[in-house]
């Protein structure tokens, strides 16, 4: 069976289960806890905070561990929100129509229980943001612009560079849902700019249920869990050591081996997009053709339905997706693909292979199985 729904999940990586592992057997402490044992923990803690703020380029103090990327993207939207409006009566958030539902979900909470007035901006039939509407959507009472950095059913990356230093200009903070960036983009501050950024430990290598949002200490933030003040007040609850411990070694692992594997993987992206364009008559490609995650390639087959492909595709021995994980089961057509103008019927003909890092299988056979699905659809078979 060859696993191809990388965006949803991967495997934990070698080393970071060895990393980990003593602080789930041996050096167990709370790090709130004022004794040996716990100091320790505490003192581990800190260590791994130290090395995934290296990786992102930020202060120690600016990295909070999360839960995972939806965790991270809700205390982003929501707690930087409401400490705006808190502080400075800020009432206003811009994000697009294309976005991770935990950030559409958080901007619908604003929306209902705080009266947010929520700008989501059109993208372009390849799922791009037009830096210059952003900045003529913001406004002297916006607390926040939303973004994407790269998305997660059809790859595409925005010009988050652009965007970031404009706002800065205006003392409006960027947050970026770099979830599925990590590991295939830069996204040291340096490059991207952004005040706040948001990671998921299960899309790097390490487990599920690990995460960061990295803020800046000079952005307020308005905690989404209370409790006993952990994270410098900003989340509560008895940190992860060994899940903290996963995600720097996860992320220190990914920046090292990311130029080299990126264009390893991007190239084996391209013939795979290539061969089935010229394989399937009526494969469409949606995301932009260049600037996408190297390892995502996705399309739509009309007069098919993606998931009797992906059927096809498992039974040929090939595991993928539609699109996001968090969406399946739905009866909905995706919102991205309807946001970028494919039509309903079209976006639930939709299949997403994202490739994992160091992918080194053979494309042709790849292709083929493609091709052999989408054909036994269409034949009934």
């Amino acid at each position: 069976m060859l696993y191809l729904d990388n965006a949803a999940t991967g495997p934990v990586r070698r080393e970071v289960l060895e990393a980990m592992l003593p602080h789930l057997a041996r050096a167990f402490g709370n790090p709130s806890s004022h004794h040996t044992v716990g100091e320790r923990a505490a003192g581990v803690l800190a260590d791994a905070r130290a090395r995934v703020a290296r990786v992102l380029g930020v202060r120690a103090g600016d990295v909070v561990f999360t839960s995972g990327g939806t965790e991270a993207n809700n205390l982003a939207v929501k707690g930087i929100s409401l400490a705006a409006l808190a502080h400075r009566g800020r009432t206003h958030l811009v994000t697009t129509a294309i976005e991770h539902e935990s950030v559409l979900a958080s901007a619908d909470h604003l929306r209902r229980f705080h009266a947010f007035d929520i700008t989501y901006l059109p993208v372009d039939a390849d799922g791009r943001v037009d830096p210059d509407a952003v900045l003529a959507a913001v406004r002297p009472e916006t607390a926040l612009v939303s973004l994407g950095y790269a998305n997660n059913e059809i790859g595409t990356v925005q010009d988050v560079a652009s965007v970031a230093s404009a706002l800065t200009e205006r003392g409006i903070p960027l947050h970026l849902d770099a979830v599925q960036a990590a590991g295939w983009l830069p996204i040291d501050r340096a490059t991207t700019g952004a005040d706040a950024l948001a990671l998921s430990g299960h899309k790097l290598g390490a487990p599920q249920g690990t995460g960061v949002l990295a803020v800046r200490g000079r952005i307020p933030l308005e905690p989404v869990l209370h409790g006993g003040g952990q994270e410098r007040g900003r989340r509560s609850g008895t940190e992860n050591v060994a899940g903290a411990v996963a995600i720097a070694t996860a992320l220190e692992l990914a920046e090292r081996e990311r130029p080299a594997d990126a264009a390893r993987v991007a190239a084996a992206r391209d013939a795979l997009i290539a061969g089935v364009c010229g394989a399937v008559a009526g494969a469409r490609l949606t995301g932009h053709p260049h600037h996408r995650l190297p390892g995502t390639a996705s399309f739509v087959f009309p007069r098919t339905s993606g998931e009797a492909i992906l059927l096809e595709m498992e039974r040929r021995g090939i595991v993928s997706s539609s699109g996001s994980a968090c969406a399946a089961g739905s009866d909905e057509p995706s919102h991205v693909l309807t946001a970028m103008g494919i039509d309903g019927d079209v976006a639930r003909t939709a299949v997403r292979i994202t490739l994992p890092h160091g992918f080194d299988a053979e494309i042709l056979p790849l292709v083929n199985t493609v091709a052999d699905s989408v054909a036994a659809v269409q034949s009934g078979a």
